[in-house]
């Protein structure tokens, strides 16, 4: 007999917001303050808790981008293959972290799996600069 999944309304809660913005990348900070917005008490741990089951059902991808930055994740369930290939752009001005699918970018990959054997994971491959908004706000100081 097949086991149902067992589901909580904390799950759904955060998935009904989750499913509110593809493609953004988000915090577990980022989600306690939507939810205390609205009045809806989550604890840190029932967020963690959730974020780790929704990523382990293959429903948020989690990126490490370094040992300063929180983790972010973004809900990929409906919209985004996780197995097409992208690199990300962080903005060190105002943190944004930015998906990018690039044919040249993945022209580099290609030459350096090709000439020096190393085999580059673009899911965890970040670059980081200033993203457009940043740069034009530089130009208007």
């Amino acid at each position: 007999m097949a086991r149902t999944q067992y589901r909580t309304k904390q799950q759904d809660l955060i998935l009904a917001y989750l499913r509110t913005i593809p493609s953004k990348h988000f915090t577990a900070e980022d989600l306690k303050e939507h939810f205390e917005s609205k009045q809806i008490k989550l604890g840190a741990a029932t967020i963690y808790r959730q974020l780790d089951k929704l990523v382990s059902e293959g429903k948020l991808q989690k990126y490490l981008i370094d040992e300063h930055s929180a983790t972010c994740f973004e809900y990929i369930e409906e919209q985004c293959n996780p197995l097409e290939q992208h690199f990300h752009l962080k903005c060190e001005v105002c943190g944004a972290l930015i998906h990018l699918a690039c044919d040249e970018l993945n022209d580099i990959k290609t030459h350096l799996e090709k000439e020096h054997g190393f085999i580059l994971n673009p899911f965890k491959t970040v670059f980081y600069g200033t993203c457009p908004k940043c740069a034009q706000n530089k130009k208007a100081e």
